[in-house]
């Protein structure tokens, strides 16, 4: 689930990765036993060689690759990583497509919970960076409350593990108020 070791630079490491919730796959989960149950029903019943258990088989398999299998891996392929000096987001079956935004240009961090994610134990968070790209918005991050700590810290603590007030980027020397 993690991204590799090899696409990190020297002195980089992983802090959290995580994809999005299993809420994720409550419907295609149900859609696909429904449609097996109903096949099966379906194909029991009707006499050996009968034209409508084919027929609910063609049916099915399509139903299932569309509602199903592509949730599922849409699911599989999505994650999101948290390194010690940037937020990086990986999703897609066929094409990947990502996206890096280093810590130090993230500018505001903010998560947004409705009641089902509550229940659930996820929400949105929603990364504002100081480019002039659109924030990132994570969508169904489990534990969303833990995640937006962790990132809020790893903004606000200097390369020399003390407490910083986030003037600065990391690795940036510290700044003289003497002349």
């Amino acid at each position: 689930m993690a991204i590799s070791r090899k696409l990190l630079s020297d002195g980089e490491h992983v802090v959290l990765s995580v994809r999005t919730h299993a809420k994720a796959l409550i419907w295609p989960v149900v859609l696909f036993v429904l449609v097996v149950t109903s096949v099966l029903t379906v194909a029991l019943r009707q006499p050996d060689n009968s034209v409508w258990g084919l027929v609910a088989v063609a049916v099915a398999v399509p139903v299932l690759m569309i509602w199903s299998l592509i949730p599922y891996l849409r699911w599989t392929t999505s994650t999101y990583t948290v390194t010690n000096r940037r937020l990086i987001t990986r999703h897609g079956i066929i094409t990947r497509t990502g996206r890096d935004i280093p810590l130090f240009r993230i500018n505001d961090v903010a998560y947004e919970k409705g009641l089902l994610d509550r229940i659930l134990g996820c929400g949105t968070l929603i990364v504002s960076d100081a480019t002039e790209n659109v924030g990132v918005v994570l969508p169904d991050v489990p534990n969303v409350e833990k995640v937006h700590l962790q990132i809020s810290d790893l903004l606000f603590v200097s390369d020399d593990g003390k407490d910083d007030d986030g003037s600065r980027p990391p690795g940036e020397p510290p700044r003289n108020s003497q002349p």
